[in-house]
C-alpha cells in the first residue's frame, strides 16, 4: 500500500485526507516515481475548491509537480532507468497523474532526469514556474534586451520564475505587490523595481522608470479590474499576458488604451507549451540549460512534511511566501 493524498469532497484545505492504496503498475508509456518533494500550486487549491478548468471524480489525487527517483518504468519507455533522480513537468491531467503521493506514475514525456546540482526539492520546485513563465515571456512576448516587463502578484513562485527568465533575456523587471512588506524580499529576488500598489501611484512610478515609454510586456495572474489600469501602464504595441484569474470580479475592456497604443491582450496557460512537442522540447533546453548554470534557482519559501499536507496548503494561501511551498518526503 501506499500513502497518496486525495479529497473526497470540494472544501477547505481540512478536506485534504492522505489515504492507502494500492498504485498500479505503470501504463506502456508511464515512468513510476518513489517521491522524495512535492512542490505546491495555486492551480490545486482552485481544483480542490472547484474553480478550476476540471471536474473532480471523487475521491480525487491532486498535484502538478513532484521529484525523486525511477522506481519502474512502463514496457514501452526508454531513456530512463531504475533510480535515475527525476523531476515531473506538470501533466495536462492532475487527477489521473496526481503528484501528492509516496509512489506516483507519470507520463515519460513529463518526466526528465534533472541537473545533478540541484536537491529534489529545488527539484519539484522548478517546472510548473519555469515552464509557464518561459512560455509566456519567451515565446509568446520575444522578450529581449532593453525590454521593461510588469510582473504582477511578484512574490509567487511564477513571478520570482519570471523575474529570472527576464532577466537572463537582458529585460528590466518592474515587480508589483498589495504593500511594502516584501520590497525588500523581492529586490533580493531579483526584480530591478517593485512598486506596492497600495502605497504607490503605479501609472505614475511605471512612466518614471520607463522614462515615459511604460512597460512593452506585462505578465499577470490576476485580471479583474486591475488589467485597465496595467493596459495604461504598457508601451505602444505591447503584450499583456493574463495566466490566471485571482480577482474574483470581471474587468472591463480597455477599448481605448488598446486602440490608442495597438496593444495586445491574451490569455495563456502552461498547457500551451506541454502540450505542443516542439515547444515542450525547447523549454526543457532553456529550463535544463538555466537550473545546470545556475542562471535559474528556485526559491524556496517553506518546507513541510508530507503529514502536514494540510498546513502546507493553509500556508500557501496565506500569500505570505515569497517563492515556493514544497512538501519533502524524506
Amino acid at each position: 500500500m501506499t500513502r497518496v493524498v486525495r479529497f473526497h469532497e470540494y472544501g477547505e484545505p481540512e478536506v485534504l485526507r492522505i489515504d492507502d492504496i494500492e498504485v498500479p503498475v505503470p501504463a506502456a508509456d508511464e515512468v513510476q516515481i518513489a517521491v522524495r518533494a512535492i512542490g505546491l500550486n495555486r492551480a490545486e487549491v482552485m481544483f480542490r475548491r472547484h474553480a478550476y478548468l476540471q471536474e473532480a471524480q471523487f475521491p480525487s489525487m491532486l498535484g502538478y509537480e513532484a521529484a525523486g527517483t525511477v522506481k519502474a518504468l512502463g514496457s514501452d519507455v526508454s531513456g530512463f532507468a531504475e533510480g535515475d533522480a527525476v523531476s515531473v513537468i506538470p501533466t495536462l491531467d492532475m487527477a489521473r497523474w496526481g503528484t501528492y503521493g509516496e509512489v506516483i506514475n507519470v507520463p515519460a514525456r513529463h518526466v526528465v532526469r534533472h541537473p545533478q546540482n540541484l536537491s529534489f526539492e529545488k527539484a519539484a520546485a522548478s517546472w510548473m514556474q519555469y515552464v509557464t513563465a518561459w512560455g509566456a515571456l519567451i515565446e509568446q512576448a520575444r522578450l529581449s534586451a532593453g525590454d521593461f516587463v510588469i510582473v504582477s502578484a511578484a512574490s509567487s513562485s511564477v513571478g520570482i520564475a519570471a523575474f529570472q527568465i527576464a532577466r537572463s533575456a537582458g529585460a528590466t523587471v518592474i515587480a508589483t505587490t498589495r504593500t511594502s512588506a516584501k520590497t525588500e524580499g523581492l529586490h533580493k529576488a531579483g526584480a530591478h523595481y517593485v512598486i506596492a500598489t497600495a502605497e504607490e501611484d503605479l501609472l505614475a512610478r511605471v512612466r518614471e522608470i520607463t522614462g515615459g515609454k511604460g512597460a512593452r510586456v506585462i505578465f499577470d495572474p490576476i485580471g479583474g479590474p486591475a488589467v485597465a489600469q496595467l493596459a495604461e501602464c504598457m508601451a505602444v504595441g505591447g503584450i499583456l499576458l493574463e495566466y490566471g484569474a485571482l480577482s474574483p470580479e470581471e474587468g472591463s475592456f480597455p477599448q481605448f488604451a488598446v486602440i490608442r497604443k495597438s496593444l495586445t491582450l491574451k490569455g495563456y496557460l502552461y498547457t500551451e507549451t506541454v502540450s505542443d512537442h516542439a515547444a515542450l522540447e525547447r523549454a526543457k533546453t532553456f529550463i535544463l540549460e538555466g537550473l545546470q548554470s545556475g542562471a535559474l534557482d528556485p526559491l524556496i519559501s517553506r518546507i513541510f512534511t508530507f503529514d502536514q499536507i494540510q498546513a502546507a496548503t493553509h500556508f500557501l494561501e496565506s500569500n505570505e511566501q515569497i517563492g515556493k511551498v514544497v512538501v519533502t518526503l524524506d
